[in-house]
């Protein structure tokens, strides 16, 4: 028994000092992964920048932000984009978002017009309504088509779903940086809201990106998205933080500050990344099997739980480092003086 304490207490000194036989030197390289996210932040910023410019926001609006109708035909045969914007000229929807798919082996094509909030016929009214004219249009145009999709969101509503979402992130991240400032150190406190900030402005970026290449649009979903990746990403580097502060407690006369943050990483590193990996596992099964209805919100997840687990391994610990260094050297400066 008591050679069984024994290792279990030189195992848990190794720990401690850590002896692992699996050991990153994540701070020695730290300019490299600092640099990386500036390859990918630097590219998003600009396109963010455009898409202010093209769209008036950040990243392209779906419906559920600006409101309007977005009408799914699924027809038998191949179709036309400029036949269809044609048709819609007639019926005051030029400006209309019109999509079309690739066509399918077996012929069929699906058509996607995004448009001004278009009237419906009522229990009461006798007349022909906008979607009627347009459907009667289409039908005789292209001929039979199935209708795989209509959602209307009121242009009042639209604008309110979009300031409630605002809202809730920014209340979301103030609560957060309440917490580490709080929980926290300055300098850990900084470093956790500055990778917190990499995260979101990654995600953003990206889809800034993708609305530009692809013209994706987002919906209320996104928003649910970067509220769980900004949770994510904080619980991981609040993990890496707490190893780095107890192990200062004791290897703080016998190693550097860089040297006992290098261990504490590594001793972190795995319980990161398989916890991650399960995660990114599960929402790539999703993404490629999923609904299409569901791509959107879990690609933003799978994007952003990524990114939140890179810099909470080796941006927001690289930054720690750096922040301690400097405060070192202008210690060491000041007592020179005196």
């Amino acid at each position: 028994m008591q050679s069984v304490e024994v290792k279990k207490a030189e195992k848990m000194q190794e720990v401690k000092q850590g002896k692992h036989r699996f050991h990153v030197d994540i701070v020695k390289y730290r300019n490299w992964w600092l640099g990386a996210s500036l390859a990918v932040l630097i590219p998003g910023m600009i396109a963010l920048c455009i898409c202010m410019v093209r769209f008036g926001s950040p990243i392209k609006l779906g419906l559920d932000f600006t409101g309007g109708t977005k009408l799914e035909y699924k027809f038998s045969q191949e179709i036309k984009i400029d036949e269809v914007r044609t048709l819609l000229d007639t019926y005051n929807l030029g400006g209309s978002n019109i999509q079309l798919s690739k066509v399918a082996a077996d012929g069929s094509q699906v058509l996607i017009i995004r448009s001004k909030a278009l009237s419906e016929r009522k229990s009461t009214q006798t007349s022909t309504s906008e979607k009627e004219k347009i459907d009667g249009a289409l039908k005789q145009t292209f001929g039979q088509f199935e209708t795989l999709s209509i959602d209307t969101v009121s242009p009042v509503i639209g604008p309110e779903l979009l300031t409630s979402g605002l809202l809730a992130l920014l209340f979301t991240l103030i609560g957060i940086v309440t917490y580490i400032s709080y929980r926290f150190k300055r300098d850990y406190a900084v470093c956790a809201i500055i990778a917190l900030l990499h995260d979101v402005l990654v995600l953003v970026g990206l889809f800034s990106i993708f609305s530009l290449v692809w013209g994706i649009e987002i919906d209320s979903l996104f928003i649910t998205a970067a509220l769980t990746v900004i949770g994510f990403s904080v619980h991981d580097t609040i993990v890496v933080f707490d190893r780095i502060r107890e192990n200062s407690k004791f290897l703080a006369k016998n190693k550097t500050f860089g040297e006992i943050a290098n261990d504490s990483i590594n001793q972190t590193l795995v319980r990161s990344i398989n916890t991650s990996l399960t995660t990114l596992i599960t929402l790539g099964t999703l993404y490629l099997i999923g609904g299409e209805t569901t791509k959107l919100f879990v690609g933003a997840m799978f994007l952003g739980i990524a990114s939140g687990t890179y810099s909470s391994i080796f941006v927001a610990s690289a930054l720690l480092v750096w922040w301690r260094e400097i405060s070192k050297k202008k210690k060491l400066k000041t007592l020179k003086v005196v």
